[in-house]
């Protein structure tokens, strides 16, 4: 579904609390990618990516998940606004 880039880049808007991207689909559902930081500012810690789609008034479907570093998972956030046309959003559910 979405190649992840795995190029180091700089760690900048993932931060501490979630980040919710999402963009429009042609059903009138919505594909949606959650970033969640680890709880624990420790160094080292995993940020994990969800992937999905949601249709109300059915429940979400979510695609996949995996956790990557914060400079990957920045850099992921990055191709996903730039490339894929996905939007900050406030979280769907």
């Amino acid at each position: 579904m979405m190649p992840v880039m795995s190029a180091p880049a700089a760690q900048g808007n993932l931060g501490s609390t979630p980040l919710w991207l999402v963009r429009p689909r042609s059903d009138g559902g919505r594909d949606y990618v959650s970033f969640m930081p680890a709880l624990a500012a420790q160094a080292g810690a995993l940020v994990e990516i969800r992937l999905g789609s949601h249709l109300p008034p059915q429940m979400p479907l979510l695609k996949s998940r995996l956790k990557l570093a914060p400079a990957e998972a920045e850099a992921c956030r990055r191709r996903l606004q730039q490339e894929d046309g996905y939007q900050r959003s406030e979280p769907l559910f």
